[in-house]
């Protein structure tokens, strides 16, 4: 408590606070909706398995809307991108320092779960479970690694797209939605491959909004404007860098947004849910839809209503104080949550007290608020355990040799091209942890993978995320 005292009271005056508290109610609601559609049943075999009861409960799809909160991750994530990305140049360092120092906070915590998983797996193993029981576990568990995956796309391009929002401005979102629309017909008329760049195009989309909002508060711009001061200018047009803040402008972009999901679902060939539901041709989630975005649009004008009133809530000590202690572990969180699945249903089955009630059966939903209770007081020991490695990379490191360098002993050091080369290999490391995620996501749930994951995926990873590590320690800086 003395701790996020001291951070609460080091706060900068003009941080955006709402950002970090959208950020953990995003994440916490994610936790939240996987444990409360889980069903637990049993396979041929009496083991344990588990499904979401979204396909057997059509009634909970217009829920979906609200519940589907990761266009909120990648507008805050693009909102931190910029504003840290903004800060580190600022302090004279260049952009692939700054992916080395955002890829050690995201990969540190995913290394702990995977080491963690495999180590089981190999204990599993030799305790003589079968190959394909041991990937199904591990598949569940690494079921987040999913979205981890596309994050650690947009992330190394963030220099990239950050400098485009600078030169077009809102342009480049609208763009990128297009782009979108054109790969849902693509998928609608033909081979649902053509959609595949939706992964990239519609998160893209989102990020670059944060890069608006962050460019309509930067500290440094003289229209920037606080909670409950007077109005900025008016933006100029879509090449304009600025989101607009006003409540007209989040009404427009509520009210709009949610006229077009409807019509794109009432009328247009989207389905109604917002969450993944395997087997229809326009998913909405995988990849991002045009509907998925127009429902964005209406989840930013709520976010922008509530912004003023929240920021002044969370000006008040305790509940800023609740919301540093979320974000200092919520990727761990996040990471961990499907796990605490997984350690509760072997419980509960391995003492004889697993209930299997079907989907929307009185049973299974009186079975809710216990299961939810249950699951997070194993969470939060799964987060005691794990929490301290992401809390610790969170903090800044103190780089003597990077401080004390000026420009002539950064030239120096670089000499023959090993700024280049550096910036090549964090490339590598970044795609081949992609991969590594990637892969594991789509190999089957039943596939006989001795170590849970597939071998190639895992030395991907290892191999990347070293690099990636060794990279940051300041492995090949000295001349």
């Amino acid at each position: 408590m003395r701790r996020l005292r001291q951070l609460a009271e080091r706060t900068p005056a003009g941080r955006e606070r709402y950002v970090d508290l959208l950020r953990a109610l995003a994440i916490t609601m994610v936790v939240l909706g996987h444990w409360a559609v889980a069903v637990i049943g049993r396979d041929a075999a009496g083991q344990p398995t588990g499904r979401s009861a979204l396909g057997d409960l059509p009634w909970l799809y217009p829920f979906t809307w609200p519940a589907q909160v990761m266009p909120i991750f990648f507008l805050v994530g693009g909102f931190a991108n910029a504003a840290s990305l903004t800060r580190h140049r600022d302090r004279g360092g260049d952009a692939t320092s700054w992916l080395l120092d955002r890829g050690a906070r995201l990969l540190r915590p995913t290394t702990a779960l995977l080491l963690v998983l495999v180590a089981g797996a190999v204990v599993a193993r030799a305790a003589g479970v079968d190959a394909p029981m041991v990937r199904t576990v591990v598949w569940f568990a690494s079921i987040p690694l999913w979205f981890l995956a596309a994050y650690l796309v947009v992330v190394p391009l963030t220099p990239l797209t950050y400098a485009l929002h600078r030169r077009f401005g809102l342009a480049v979102p609208l763009v990128l939605a297009v782009l979108v629309a054109a790969g849902d017909v693509g998928r609608a008329v033909g081979p649902a491959a053509l959609a595949l760049p939706n992964y990239l195009f519609g998160w893209l989309a989102v990020h670059q909004l944060g890069f608006a909002w962050y460019e309509a508060r930067r500290p440094d711009r003289p229209d920037a404007r606080a909670p409950g001061s007077a109005r900025p200018g008016r933006p100029g047009g879509v090449r304009s860098r600025r989101l607009p803040l006003s409540r007209r402008a989040g009404w427009t972009a509520l009210l709009g947004g949610l006229a077009a999901t409807v019509l794109l679902t009432g009328v247009g060939p989207y389905p109604v849910a917002m969450l993944n539901m395997p087997g229809e041709r326009l998913d909405n989630a995988a990849p991002p839809s045009l509907a998925l975005l127009t429902l964005t649009t209406a989840q930013v004008g709520l976010i922008l209503l509530l912004r003023d009133p929240a920021e002044r809530w969370l000006h008040r000590p305790r509940p800023w104080q609740a919301v540093i202690a979320v974000n200092a572990v919520v990727l761990t969180i996040f990471l961990w949550h499907l796990s605490a699945a997984v350690l509760l249903v072997g419980a509960l089955d391995a003492v004889g007290l697993l209930p299997t009630p079907p989907a929307g059966s009185a049973a299974w939903l009186a079975w809710r608020v216990p299961w939810v209770l249950l699951l997070a007081v194993v969470l939060a020991v799964l987060v005691a355990v794990f929490g301290p490695v992401e809390a610790r990379s969170g903090r800044r490191r103190t780089d003597r040799r990077r401080r004390s360098d000026g420009p002539g002993d950064a030239r120096r050091r670089w000499a023959g091209g090993w700024a280049t080369a550096r910036a090549a290999l964090v490339a590598a490391g970044f795609a081949a942890v992609v991969y590594a995620l990637v892969v594991n996501a789509v190999t089957p749930k039943s596939a006989p993978e001795p170590l849970g994951m597939p071998v190639p995926a895992l030395v991907a990873y290892l191999a990347g995320a070293g690099v990636l590590r060794l990279l940051r320690s300041g492995w090949g800086s000295r001349g």
